[in-house]
């Protein structure tokens, strides 16, 4: 296994979205509100214990999904930055959960609104930022101008320590044609993070062993049915990720009711891409 600071696994707070309970709805349309929400329930933990209570499981970074932030204040962000840096959990990626810089209308309102995520990754020090690329229809059109507004935006977070990615995600990305269009016209300015479950069997499987020969991070999210973790699935992802030569770290995103406690699933899928790992270099050798 590839030797990474803080390790090859990360956990995103969607996987622990039962556990957190509100989600505080950030948006760039003004006739949404922020004030929280209880759609997964009232939770029983609060965000600013995660990484220790990742720490506890062997685990040394951590995803934040913008909406799990209960504050924007400079003040909450410096101790939930103090709180990271006492776990030594690396804050690997804010995920920035709303905004379409491919729609004909709002996508510069959206793109600015996006821009003001920038400081605040930067002040809890995070790596990266994942924005959405974009939920319109794939067409010339929408695709350009969303790599036109990512461009900006990429542009935007230059000397801050805040590279910015995109996701394999909505309408906009339906296959590696136009993925790999975006990431060839944004020629490296914008990363890529790889999901494993954002595309439908079977034609993900060839779509994952070409895209993620260009991430450099990745969503390993993991589908159940009701007998469990879909082992067939998720081993072939993993094989498509090595086939593309992906080494980065695995996010594990666990978005199941299979298990009450969201850690035993989180921790099933560690385990499951550890055995994979330890057996790559068999595979590699038979």
């Amino acid at each position: 296994m590839q030797i990474l600071q803080n390790g090859r696994f990360a956990v995103s707070t969607w996987s622990l979205h039962r556990l957190l309970g509100p989600v505080y709805g950030y948006s760039p349309d003004p006739d949404k509100s922020a004030a929280p929400k209880e759609p997964y329930g009232p939770g029983a933990a609060e965000l600013i214990d995660m990484p220790a209570a990742l720490a506890a499981r062997g685990i040394h970074r951590l995803e934040v999904c913008s909406f799990h932030l209960p504050s924007l204040d400079a003040a909450y962000l410096s101790e939930l930055h103090d709180a990271m840096t006492a776990s030594d959990v690396l804050f690997q990626t804010l995920l920035v959960e709303d905004g379409d810089p491919s729609h004909p209308e709002t996508a510069g309102r959206d793109v600015r609104w996006m821009a003001e995520w920038i400081d605040i990754a930067a002040a809890l020090g995070a790596q990266k930022m994942r924005v959405i690329a974009g939920k319109e229809k794939p067409t010339e059109e929408n695709l350009s101008r969303s790599a036109g507004h990512l461009g900006w935006l990429a542009e935007r977070a230059e000397g801050s320590g805040v590279r910015v990615v995109v996701e394999n995600w909505f309408d906009l990305l339906p296959s590696p044609v136009e993925m790999n269009w975006l990431l060839d016209r944004l020629d490296g300015k914008v990363g890529l993070n790889g999901d494993l479950g954002n595309w439908a069997a079977p034609a993900k499987y060839e779509g994952l062993a070409d895209i993620m020969r260009r991430a450099e991070i990745c969503h390993a999210k993991a589908d159940y049915g009701v007998a469990g973790l879909d082992a067939d699935d998720y081993r072939k992802c993993l094989e498509m990720c090595e086939r593309a030569g992906y080494a980065g770290p695995f996010t594990l995103i666990y978005d199941s009711p299979f298990f009450s406690d969201e850690w035993d699933g989180i921790l099933l899928q560690k385990a499951f891409i550890e055995d994979f790992l330890r057996e790559t270099p068999a595979r590699r050798t038979a």
